[in-house]
């Protein structure tokens, strides 16, 4: 194939005109819908791994493979498209997640056609996130993921899954609003010229005032995505009404895009004003980390447990993305990458366990395990990936943010202690909860029942329940039967790949070493200008900045 061929765009769009054949597709009874709609999704990810196989290179840290072709030219508005270091691992992720997401819902029997098609729609607005060059393209991208979410939830959801669709799309929606005004007052700024082209926007030299209103707003559109404390509350009610698919999807891929976008715009762009926002995402981060922690313990929802140690987790996130070391934005990046792994198998997993026992909540099930070991087993070993212990990926993601924290020298000693002190206590809690988890499903003596109750099959939509495939039965005619060879794969294919990291973690960070590294040094010099001009930026004994002279020069020559 020729060097010029629009790789990007054809990875974007493949599966969204795959998934317009969906309707017209011979099929009866769904099967041959579902092997479709996962070929499309292998074939696709294939195509991302020779594509950046043979056409990225990661040691160049701008942007390539880049697409550009003129949309609407009255507004500036171009389909833009491109790659680097920040992209490349989270394209991949999101391949990677969702295809084995469609994989998974093997037992879906309610409108197959419609799940599969926006499934396919979800995995092409996924990856034009990631990919857009275009700041207005982003938007869009942003907000044609919303939608297929909302209706997965809405219709393959629980009893409450009306009630969590709404609040998602409201959250949400509400705060994608401040990246249009965002684009836009960047496209505006600086004369007759309007662009939204990303690379073009960070060349702008924008007022200190304007730059801290733009990373506010961007902070709150980003910090919904990402679960920051106080604004992750449709986290958990998502997760909680949400089939294992869309669970899997949700905590793999659409929270990543809040970490993306924080380092994407919020660093790479409005560096000046990252310099004032660090010590408050510092502080978020650790908020995230201790009451994620916190309020996981203390569910007894299986999924809505899950779903908080996500939040606890994307603290991390926040912690590296603050700490103005190359080692602590490359751990954030890793940390995404790896939880993304990590949550889709257990949810994952927690969608197998459902299927057998008809019920989320952990003090209904117990024994267990002596009749599913397989599961017990594949959910042993996920957890343990979760609690970060060495030789998995979630180890060295943590043990990096946390080495970056510690040796910034930017933050005083003092805050630096204060803050590694109080994530290490999210770190103790995070065994604790999760395997107390382990304890309750597979151990406790707890009765498992059928949340449908007493209803009939045909009577399930008139009860107000949708039961997620066809495996609902009443307690007493429900068989433990283990994990299938299906599901032993998907979970596989998750765990050889946290394994790998966690041994071998170049894996994953030679992708964007050089990236995280380019960004770090631009924020650096804008902490070393604006330091000379206001060297009382930090108060004075716990945020003192501190960046040697001799440091300077080498910090501005990084960037020449």
């Amino acid at each position: 194939m020729p060097e010029h061929f629009p790789w990007l765009t054809a990875i974007i769009l493949f599966p969204l005109v795959a998934s317009l054949l969906i309707p017209v597709l011979p099929d009866k009874d769904g099967k041959f819908v579902r092997w479709y709609a996962v070929g499309v999704g292998m074939a696709d990810f294939f195509l991302m791994c020779f594509t950046f196989w043979r056409h990225y290179d990661a040691s160049n840290a701008s942007f390539q493979l880049a697409e550009s072709y003129a949309w609407v030219p009255q507004l500036g508005f171009n389909w833009a498209v491109s790659v680097d270091g920040l992209s490349v691992p989270l394209v991949l992720l999101a391949g990677f997640v969702t295809t084995l997401a469609m994989f998974s819902a093997w037992q879906v029997d309610r409108r197959p056609r419609l799940f599969y098609f926006l499934m396919l729609v979800l995995y092409s607005a996924q990856i034009g996130v990631f990919v857009a060059q275009d700041l207005l393209l982003f938007f869009i991208m942003w907000e044609v993921e919303l939608v297929p979410v909302y209706l997965l939830v809405n219709i393959w959801g629980g009893k409450k899954r009306r009630y969590a669709a709404t609040k998602f799309i409201l959250y949400t929606a509400a705060a994608s609003i401040f990246i249009l005004v965002a684009a836009i007052a960047m496209a505006l700024y600086g004369g007759d010229n309007v662009t939204f082209d990303i690379a073009t926007l960070a060349t702008k030299n924008y007022s200190l005032g304007l730059e801290l209103l733009l990373y506010a707003g961007l902070l709150i559109a980003f910090g919904v995505k990402l679960a920051i404390f106080p604004l992750h509350t449709w986290l958990p009610d998502a997760h909680g009404e949400a089939s294992a698919p869309v669970s899997m999807i949700l905590a793999g891929v659409l929270l990543k895009m809040g970490g993306y976008g924080l380092i994407r715009l919020n660093l790479e762009i409005l560096s000046d004003a990252h310099i004032y926002f660090a010590p408050v995402l510092a502080t978020l981060g650790v908020i995230n980390i201790i009451y994620g922690a916190l309020n996981s313990f203390a569910q007894t929802h299986m999924k809505r447990r899950l779903a908080y140690s996500s939040v606890s987790h994307m603290g991390f996130v926040l912690l590296g993305i603050a700490s103005f070391t190359d080692l602590g934005i490359n751990g954030a990046m890793l940390q995404m990458i790896s939880h993304g792994l990590i949550a889709s198998v257990l949810f994952f997993l927690a969608g197998v366990t459902y299927d057998r026992t008809h019920t989320m909540k952990m003090d209904e099930m117990g024994g267990i395990g002596q009749v599913m070991p397989k599961v017990f087993a594949l959910c042993t070993i996920a957890a343990m990936a979760s609690l970060a212990l060495p030789g998995m990926s979630g180890f060295i993601s943590e043990l990096s943010v946390l080495v970056g924290v510690t040796t910034s020298d930017i933050y005083s000693s003092t805050f630096c202690t204060v803050t590694v002190f109080l994530a290490s206590v999210g770190i103790i809690l995070t065994p604790i909860y999760l395997l107390d988890l382990l304890k309750q499903v597979f151990y406790g003596e707890g009765k498992v029942i059928c949340d449908i109750g007493n209803a009939k099959f045909e009577n399930l939509e008139a009860e107000g329940t949708a039961c997620f495939g066809t495996d609902c039965a009443l307690p007493d005619e429900s068989v433990y039967r283990d994990a299938s060879p299906r599901e032993v794969f998907i979970a596989a294919c998750f765990l050889v790949v946290i394994i790998g990291i966690g041994f071998y973690p170049k894996i994953a960070m030679q992708m964007y070493d050089v990236k995280t590294v380019a960004v770090n040094a631009q924020v650096r010099e804008s902490y070393t200008q604006i330091s000379q001009t206001n060297p009382g930026i930090y108060a004075k004994g716990f945020l003192t900045p501190k960046i040697a002279e001799s440091e300077v020069i080498p910090v501005l020559g990084a960037l020449k």
